[in-house]
């Protein structure tokens, strides 16, 4: 522990000084191949080249000036982003956390402007993760996090979310009031343990929504950007929501988070209701357009997709193989989680130790988040490594 840090983050003791495509290098040499990428942030590799070009390009020619005048890179993402999604229009943040926090209040002031002031409440679901500020702590749900922070805030309800679709539902319409002014979810729960959504529910909370006059967002922080093999994960549902909060992957590794909405959801957001100083600056955008490009570019998505159903595959292999380590696969996409038998911390030290990096998660999982460029070669490493490091527990394992 660094006493001049809060010591807020239960840090490895270990320090990453360079990264190259797929890989980390640790400050003593040691090679890792990175299966966390920064929880889903390196979509597309370190040190990717394109987004170094963007990035440095804009480093030499301006860094910041301010919301107070045109950026004209944000107008080139925003008009890419309304192109490729649902959405009429965006709003630059530079986190998810903070993509979150307008998601919440674009949904109360849409009612507010409606003549219905007193729809205010916000339902999330169980196993969620929707950011640390107190209006995302509040959201997620957690007691964890809350603990300390005062009262939780007025208007956040929690919804059943067990996997049983009529059950869900059941619950979820019994907590739905004439206060309620948006649902929020995950199509994938990444925190909560890799447990994708059904399809069926999600369909299902699109009519409820459109019954009730409620609005449906989606948190797709850390789902976005091709992670499941579609540019966002409610596409395989065949329905769209009403806002959309992004981050992770749209920055490549650097800081930027984006709301999307329509029109009508968004109606409220006039000037003044909204603001940010560093949202949307141009080294942001610089990389942001880069990474739109490069996640919209021909045959990326195909890309995602082959490795993906490889890495399911295999995995599944991996988990017969070591029964006594794991207990099943789930996930969709490059967003995979390995449910453990033994302590998810144990496995992942184990990991480490062999040389790959592998990230935790609630639910005693072990997630899986490589960068999207993995090629077949690392991913056939990477299985490799696994076995390994399951191999070595297992001999813990067996002793005690």
């Amino acid at each position: 522990m660094f006493p001049a840090l809060l010591p807020t983050y239960n840090r490895t003791d270990v320090a990453f000084v360079r990264g190259e495509g797929s890989y980390l290098f640790a400050e003593d040499g040691q090679r890792y191949l990175d299966f966390g990428a920064g929880i889903g942030v390196n979509a597309f590799g370190h040190g990717n080249p394109k987004l170094v070009g963007a990035l440095t390009e804009q480093a030499g020619k301006l860094w910041h000036t301010s919301n107070l005048y045109r950026v004209p890179g944000q107008e080139s993402l925003a008009t890419k982003l309304v192109a490729n999604t649902f959405a009429d229009m965006v709003f630059f943040t530079n986190s998810g956390a903070e993509a979150c926090e307008l998601a919440f209040k674009m949904a109360r002031r849409h009612h507010f402007v409606n003549g219905n002031p007193e729809r205010f409440h916000i339902i999330s679901f169980e196993g969620a993760f929707h950011g640390r500020t107190l209006a995302g702590i509040a959201a997620t749900g957690n007691a964890k996090y809350l603990e300390g922070f005062g009262p939780k805030i007025e208007g956040f309800d929690q919804a059943l979310l067990t996997g049983d679709v009529a059950r869900d539902l059941e619950a979820l319409k019994a907590l739905v009031s004439e206060k309620t002014a948006a649902l929020i979810i995950e199509p994938v729960q990444g925190e909560g343990g890799v447990r994708p959504v059904a399809a069926d529910f999600l369909r299902a909370l699109r009519k409820l929504c459109d019954d009730k006059g409620i609005l449906l967002i989606f948190d797709e922080i850390q789902t976005g950007m091709g992670r499941t093999g579609k540019l966002f994960a409610h596409e395989w549902t065949g329905i769209e929501p009403d806002i959309m909060c992004v981050a992770k992957g749209i920055g490549g590794g650097f800081p930027l988070g984006a709301t999307l909405a329509t029109a009508d959801a968004a109606k409220g957001m006039t000037v003044g209701t909204h603001g940010t100083t560093y949202g949307g600056n141009p080294l942001a955008m610089a990389v942001g357009n880069a990474a739109v490009d490069l996640a919209t570019a021909p045959g990326f998505l195909e890309h995602v997709n082959k490795i993906a159903n490889y890495l399911n595959q295999q995995l599944g292999a991996l988990v017969a193989a070591h029964p006594a380590i794991f207990e099943g696969v789930r996930g969709q996409g490059m967003m995979l989680g390995l449910k453990m038998k033994v302590p998810n911390g144990d496995f992942i030290t184990a990991a480490r130790g062999v040389g790959i990096v592998v990230l935790p998660a609630g639910d005693n999982v072990v997630r899986l988040l490589p960068p999207l460029t993995l090629s077949e070669t690392e991913a056939r490493e990477g299985l490799e490594l696994l076995g390994k490091a399951a191999a070595a527990l297992e001999t813990k394992v067996v002793v005690q």
